[in-house]
Formats: structure tokens, C-alpha cells, sequence
């Protein structure tokens, strides 16, 4: 469902009425606590942790009524590992993060002294997405706890299992003043986005996140946007070409593509085609084999998403494309499991170039030197991700200096984003703003900056009357 379609009718009062509540109720418990003690904040962090081991296996079974069928396996790996390894990272620096930061201060104010002070922000919202429910949930709201903050999180209509679960179990760990669970469709997402929110932090596609920037900006409330773009898969001339393969196909294939940092599209030195083609095939009849019938390999979330990358990929045949399915014949992923799909000769006329797939299909497009990649990825919209595969340093260096993106992984995919003490975030039309870790706690804190004046000091002498002592200092403070 398109979160932001016009409404038939006014927005209903009703929904604006009861998350206005919300808020109101979380915003009345910060001003009673405006700076938790790291005790409280662990407290919550822990019980968030708990929420998420006790439950793990209802919790992917809801996944996986969700997605028709999503293994167990990829959302204790995607999802569960991630989720508590960030709540860990936090409880292990979370208290050091609070301590107030001390600053230079300027050699004509001294003996005074300047401190950064970490202050919670108020309440916190966050939209997550269907493709992770989980870990969309669960990451931001680690760095709005840890950080003092209420949270508020409006959940995605298209994983309704999932979404009623968690919004039970979060009634069930936490008092609604902490944290709550928003659920519902369309308008309720639009009313929510529109709420005056201390921070908003959404997770979605770059068109949907222009309608919440603007939605927030009635309110002037800061947001981070967290979105996606074509994120390129770079095959350099040293690399290693097998392990890259099996790499980037690793990365597209996990949840079926359906990945924010998943490689959208490959470049490759000319005349490798064929042999990725044999490669990909190779690598993910052993990934995936025929004899345990797709069962390791998720579903598309719901039909329209399906025939969607069907209309992708009969798109770019018909202006000329080759397709290639990776799947051996008699190998059938059958209900909305798609089978991998790459194609070569693509153009950037044809639809499958001009957005995002979100699926396990996969461009394949050639270079005749590492310039030419280089300019190619410069000339389109900023990636959430980028992938570079070499052995000469000299050359991964070249594509990650002279190329900006959210975030790079060498020699992998994915990888970057598991990384506790690396922020995660977009660039232009991928995203802006940062979280996770530390940057997570400082997104979602107010640094407030304080000089404390000694008792002894020297501002007397350029106060008014501005006369010959008030010359005299600005001769010696100003050359």
C-alpha cells in the first residue's frame, strides 16, 4: 500500500486524536525525567533484549506467515544477531557515551571551560519498513534508549503478523510512556509522520521519504532518512573473480533481494560477461540446491511486488536484454518465490535502470577501464551502498576516494552495515542522517554545548565603556 496516496476522505479524526495521545502521554513522562540515569536507559535496553530472545522463534514464524515463506535461518542471522548485538555494543559503551564531552576553549575566554552535554531529545519516531521488521525496529529504537528517549514506531501494513506480535510484546515489556506500537494502514502512517515528534526516523523508498521529510516539515522536525538508490557491485581487473561472484550473489540472494544494500547491479571488465553468467549459475545451484526445493530461499513480500519484478524483467527483454535465470530448468522456486534473474545488455533507458529492484534480479553491465566505472557510477544518483572487488589497493582506493556513497564494503557486500561502530546512512537521493552505535546515540541526543565562566576572568576588560583599555585589547586580540 502507498503510504501517502491521496485520501478519499479527510484524514479521520480519530487516528489523529489517539496518536496525539501518544505523544502527549510519552512527552508528560520526559518532562518528569528528562535525563535518565544510565541504570534506567540499561534497564530498557535490557528488557529490549529480552523481548527479543524470549521470542525469537514466534517472532520469525510471524516473519515468515508474513513473506508466505521466509526461512527461520535468515531472520536469526539479518535480524535476531544484529538486533542484540546492538543492544550489547550499547550496554557496553552506553554509559561512557553519556559522560559530558569536553571541548577547547578559545585562549581569550580561558580560564573558563567548554563541555559538549549528551541530553535526550524527547520522543522519538520511528517508521519502519516491511523487508526487516525486526532490526528496522529494534536498531533505531537501541540508539533512541540508549540516548533517554520515548519512542513511538509505526509499523509496516504489508507484515501484519509481525506487526500485531510485536506491538503484544512490546505492551508486554514496556509501559506505553516508553515505548509503543503504532499499527495500520495508510492514514494512520500519513498522521503519523505528521506528529510533532523531537525526531523522526524513517526507512523506506527515496519517493515515500520526500512525502515524510515534507510531512515533518510543518512541524520543523528533524529527520533521518534511511532509503535506498542502485547500489553498484564493481568487479576490478585483479580481483578475485570467483569469491566476488559468490559474494555479491550471497548479498543480492539473502530475503530474496529484498535488501536496502543489496548490489542492485554489476560492472565488470568487458568480455566477463559470459563468465559471470556461468559463475552466478555455478555458485547458486550450490547455495540453493535443487534437492532441498528452494526452502532456504524467501518469497516476495506480496503478488503486486512479484509482478512487479516479472514487469522488470519482461521490460527490459522486449527493448533487447538478455535474460538469464540462474535456476536449472527443472528447479522450480514456485508460489512467489522468484527464481534469480540476470540480465545483460541493459540501458539506462529501460525501467530495471532507473530504480531500484528490490529482488533477485540482477543487471550486468561491462567497462572498458576502471575511469569509465568510476564516471559511470558519478553520473547517477548517490548509492546507499557500494561494492568493490580488487586486489590492487591502488585501484579499490581509487573507486572508494573519487565515488561517494552511504556506505562501502571491500571485498564483500553487506558487510558495513553489521558494524556497531560504523554510523549507517545514505547520501543525496540514498538517505541522510546517520545511526547505529555511538552515532545512533548522538542522532538521537541534543549535544548541548555549555562554557561554565571562572570566577577570575577577563571579560572587564571589554565591556563598555569602549574607550583607550577597549582599543588597546582589540590591537592585541584582533590581527
Amino acid at each position: 500500500m502507498d503510504m501517502f496516496r491521496p485520501p478519499e476522505a479527510a484524514l479521520d479524526e480519530e487516528i489523529s486524536g489517539e496518536l496525539i495521545a501518544a505523544l502527549h502521554k510519552q512527552r508528560e513522562a520526559q518532562r518528569q525525567a528528562p535525563l535518565p540515569a544510565w541504570e534506567v536507559r540499561a534497564d530498557r535496553l535490557r528488557r529490549l533484549r529480552a523481548l527479543v530472545m524470549e521470542n525469537r522463534a514466534s517472532i520469525a514464524a510471524a516473519i515468515d506467515r508474513d513473506f508466505s515463506h521466509r526461512p527461520p535461518a535468515e531472520t536469526d542471522l539479518l535480524e535476531v544477531f544484529p538486533s542484540t548485538g546492538g543492544i550489547d555494543h550499547a550496554l557496553r559503551h552506553g554509559k561512557k557515551w553519556m559522560k559530558p564531552r569536553r571541548r577547547r576553549t578559545g585562549l581569550w575566554f580561558r580560564p573558563a571551560r567548554s563541555i559538549l552535554l549528551p541530553q535526550p531529545l524527547g520522543v522519538i519516531g520511528i517508521i519502519v519498513p516491511w523487508n526487516y521488521p525486526l532490526f528496522l525496529a529494534v536498531g533505531p529504537l537501541t540508539g533512541a534508549l540508549a540516548a533517554g528517549n520515548r519512542a513511538m514506531l509505526k509499523l509496516s501494513e504489508l507484515t501484519p503478523e509481525f506487526a500485531a506480535h510485536f506491538a503484544t510484546l512490546i505492551r508486554t515489556y514496556f509501559d506505553p510512556a516508553e515505548v509503543t506500537v503504532v499499527n495500520g494502514d495508510a492514514n494512520v502512517a500519513r498522521a503519523f509522520s505528521g506528529l510533532p515528534f523531537d525526531h523522526l526516523l524513517f526507512t523506506g523508498s527515496t519517493r515515500v521519504g520526500r512525502d515524510v521529510m515534507h510531512a515533518a516539515s510543518a512541524n520543523l522536525t528533524p529527520v533521518t532518512l534511511e532509503l535506498g538508490g542502485k547500489s553498484p557491485a564493481i568487479i576490478g581487473a585483479n580481483a578475485d573473480f570467483d569469491a566476488a561472484v559468490t559474494s555479491i550473489l550471497r548479498g543480492k540472494l539473502f530475503n530474496a533481494g529484498q535488501t536496502c544494500i543489496a548490489p542492485d547491479y554489476v560492472l565488470l571488465p568487458k568480455g566477463d560477461e559470459t563468465r559471470f553468467i556461468d559463475t552466478a549459475r555455478a555458485v547458486f545451484n550450490r547455495l540453493y540446491p535443487a534437492s532441498r526445493q528452494f526452502q532456504d530461499y524467501a518469497s516476495i513480500i506480496t503478488e503486486r511486488h512479484h509482478n512487479r519484478l516479472l514487469s522488470l524483467i519482461d521490460d527490459a527483454a522486449q527493448a533487447g536484454a538478455a535474460v538469464h535465470s540462474l535456476a536449472a530448468d527443472d528447479q522450480a522456486a514456485g508460489g512467489r518465490r522468484l527464481a534469480p534473474v540476470l540480465l545483460t545488455g541493459v540501458t539506462d533507458d529501460m525501467t530495471v535502470m532507473q530504480e531500484e529492484i528490490f529482488g533477485p534480479v540482477l543487471p550486468v553491465m561491462s567497462y572498458a577501464s576502471l575511469d569509465e566505472a568510476i564516471a559511470y557510477v558519478n553520473a547517477h544518483p548517490r548509492p546507499l551502498a557500494l561494492y568493490m572487488f580488487d586486489r590492487d589497493r591502488a585501484s579499490v582506493d581509487r573507486m572508494v576516494t573519487q565515488t561517494v556513497a552511504g556506505g562501502v564494503t571491500v571485498n564483500d557486500t553487506l558487510l558495513h552495515i553489521a558494524q556497531d561502530d560504523l554510523p549507517f546512512g545514505g547520501a543525496g537521493g540514498s538517505g541522510m542522517g546517520v545511526y547505529h552505535g555511538k552515532d545512533g546515540f548522538d542522532t538521537f541526543s541534543k549535544l548541548k554545548p555549555v562554557v561554565y565562566q571562572s570566577r577570575l576572568n577577563g571579560m572587564w576588560l571589554v565591556q563598555p565603556p569602549y574607550g583607550k583599555r577597549f582599543r588597546q585589547m582589540m590591537r592585541i586580540m584582533i590581527r
